[in-house]
């Protein structure tokens, strides 16, 4: 039997000045399940202030963080069900 489950993830960016910072928000089981992760990106004053490379810093730090809290609620659920600690990595 096959069961298919979609998650959605939308990323919120929000540009002040020279600080942009994010939000990554994953929505699952029908939209009950909701997980953020955030992240920020500040231009260095002696660069040139480009939007899109604070935009993809923000973004891709939002999206680690909500991996390592995706990951934390992993180990909590596998710890929970097995009553051990899980051991090692559940990163790969």
């Amino acid at each position: 039997m096959t069961t298919k489950t979609a998650w959605n993830a939308q990323i919120d960016i929000t540009e002040e000045g020279r600080k942009v910072t994010a939000d990554a928000t994953l929505i699952g089981k029908g939209g009950e399940q909701r997980m953020v992760g955030h992240g920020v990106a500040r231009c260095n004053p002696a660069d040139q202030n480009d939007p899109a490379i604070g935009d993809e810093l923000a973004a891709a730090r939002a999206l680690a963080d909500l991996t390592n809290k995706l990951l934390d609620n992993a180990a909590h659920d596998i710890e929970s069900h097995t009553h051990q600690p899980v051991k090692g990595s559940l990163s790969s």
